[in-house]
């Protein structure tokens, strides 16, 4: 195999580019540098278009059409929206005409705006997935969707100090903490498309583009008349192809098919969802299509590299970008990184399994640990190998060796604080957004500062049961014990007074979701009753004993088939 002898640009092989910011940050100099890109301003793109930078994660645009203002995108919560509203009533107040989503990820502010206005109405136009990809995340894969927020995001990171926030690649931070409690505002769109069409919105025509990017659901919206083109394809940085929290898979074709697109429109502005506006026709044409090359550059080079037989670990080594990548924030590894996207190209093409034998029949990981500890000599010359390895700028091999010592039965605190100093290290020398959140969140976690343990747990939250109880009970089967299950078979209904009827087929160490018709059993109760019980305030046991649950059928069975999903208020 023949390997780029380059330094990796994942995170330098010395400390000799990392710096202590004013306030005590400990980083690479590149990733303080992103910071200035970042910084909130609300910015006039062309006359009638305004944009906001740097209020959260994502921007809030506006747009001044004949019958009032189209706001596209809504941010994280109904404060971030009602402080980019703040900015646009210095400028104009003419009324919030309608609402545009770009994708599902920032439209929770929306009531910020529809609710401006005292009883107008306020259509807001949006992908036919939006909706059901919010129910998706916060639902089936909560836990390990919000755990991986929490460590890509640097939610948990203190404001300053060595290990303190810098920024998130994308935006300043995820939430600004201004803008705290972060009430959720998010309003399913009224007017929904799935395929190239043409809208008349507030009196101006807009051309919508489906354009996957990180999201099933994102669409360009095409101006004409301004010459204005509002996407998410464009980021200030290298588009994420993996990201690092865990996402499906971003296939970059479907990427390059949308900005094409983009690029084919011949826009005098682009505004994205992330980061400063582009303005200037030639100067998008070239920085949008280096940065469109780029992405056709990992798929390709992939693929070179996969059909001569390379694993995805020897990918990561094999394919780096061009020099000429590192000239501009759009081909920059500001967020995350080239050998990760590699990898993930390979994955998403052939599956898990690279053809590395040892990972046909992997051992567990805490026998595997035990036997390398053996094999080096035991766990005191595993640990000084470590501190070696980490002295002498080794930190690949510094991960490896500590992660054998955290993951084999007996690790210590210095075990973790091994681990942590490796993983610190690696964060102080990347000009990654994500990497660097990820590494000091998982530090953090192993010197105890930060407590995990709540995101791998499923916790229903009430706001979502009450307006879907229906689909919390289908969320269950992903909390069954398959063990505790094995020898059931019973149909379960739940008649929600006043919130319809569903089911659930207990069978075969599964939980598989029915209408609730031809059961054996049903559960009844108010919507109220059953967020609690599922939300951990009032146990099933005492709310069928006080008759605010009712059982028609054999009460016991319904509680041993309920004890075994793995949510306190049924087991209880």
């Amino acid at each position: 195999m023949q390997v780029d002898t380059r330094p990796s640009r994942s995170f330098e092989p010395t400390a000799a580019r990392t710096r202590t910011s004013p306030t005590g940050q400990i980083a690479h100099e590149a990733h303080l540098a992103h910071s200035a890109l970042l910084e909130r301003r609300f910015l006039e793109v062309r006359p009638g278009v305004w944009c906001l930078v740097g209020n959260g994660l994502s921007n809030q645009t506006f747009v001044d059409a004949p019958d009032g203002i189209i706001a596209i995108d809504t941010g994280e919560s109904v404060e971030e929206m009602t402080a980019a509203l703040a900015e646009l009533r210095a400028v104009t107040d003419r009324p919030i005409a309608a609402v545009m989503y770009t994708h599902f990820h920032y439209v929770a502010g929306t009531t910020a705006a529809t609710t401006e206005r005292a009883g107008h109405e306020v259509p807001v136009y949006g992908h036919a997935r939006i909706a059901g990809n919010r129910s998706r995340t916060a639902t089936e894969i909560a836990p390990a969707y919000s755990r991986g927020l929490v460590e890509q995001f640097a939610i948990s990171l203190p404001v300053d100090g060595p290990d303190g926030l810098v920024n998130v690649g994308l935006g300043r931070f995820f939430r600004d903490p201004a803008h705290a409690p972060f009430t959720p505002g998010f309003v399913p769109p009224s007017i929904t498309f799935d395929a190239p069409c043409t809208l008349t919105v507030a009196g101006m025509e807009i051309e919508v583009m489906p354009a996957p990017s990180d999201a099933d659901d994102s669409v360009t919206f095409w101006f004409p008349t301004l010459g204005v083109a509002v996407n998410n394809l464009v980021w200030p940085t290298l588009f994420n192809v993996f990201a690092i929290r865990g996402e499906e898979y971003r296939d970059p074709r479907i990427l390059l098919t949308g900005l094409d697109h983009l690029l084919s429109l011949g826009a005098d502005h682009l505004v994205g969802a992330h980061g400063p506006p582009i303005s200037g026709a030639a100067e998008i044409e070239q920085r949008v299509r280096r940065m469109r090359d780029a992405i056709q550059y990992l798929w390709d080079q992939t693929v070179r590299h996969t059909n001569r037989g390379l694993t995805g670990p020897e990918l990561a080594h094999a394919v780096r970008l061009p020099d000429h990548c590192d000239d501009d924030h759009l081909t920059g590894e500001f967020y995350g990184v080239t050998e990760h996207h590699v990898r993930q190209i390979r994955s998403g093409l052939f599956g898990f399994f690279d053809g590395d034998e040892s990972q046909l029949f992997p051992l567990p990981p805490a026998d595997r640990a035990a036997r390398l500890i053996a094999g080096f000599g035991g766990a005191d010359r595993v640990r000084l190998e470590a501190r070696t390895a980490i002295d002498g700028d080794d930190l690949r091999w510094a991960l490896e060796l500590s992660s054998w010592l955290v993951r084999a039965d007996g690790a210590t605190a210095d075990d973790r604080g091994l681990m942590a100093t490796a993983l610190r290290t690696v964060a102080q020398r990347t000009s990654a957004a994500n990497i660097r959140s990820w590494c000091l969140t998982r530090a953090l976690g192993l010197d105890g500062v930060i407590d995990m343990s709540r995101l791998r747990t499923h916790r229903l939250q009430r706001a979502q049961v009450s307006a879907d109880p229906i689909a919390s009970v289908h969320v269950l089967r992903v909390l069954l014990d398959p063990d505790a299950a094995a020898s059931l078979d019973i149909r379960l209904a739940w008649q929600f007074t006043g919130g319809g009827r569903t089911g659930l087929h207990l069978r075969n160490s599964i939980a598989c979701p029915t209408d609730g018709a031809d059961v054996d059993a049903t559960i009844t109760c108010d919507v109220s009753t059953w967020v609690s019980i599922v939300c951990g305030s009032a146990p099933m046991s005492a709310a069928i004993e006080s008759g605010t649950v009712q059982i028609d059928g054999d009460a016991n069975a319904v509680r041993g088939a309920l004890a075994c999903f793995e949510l306190a208020g049924l087991r209880s």
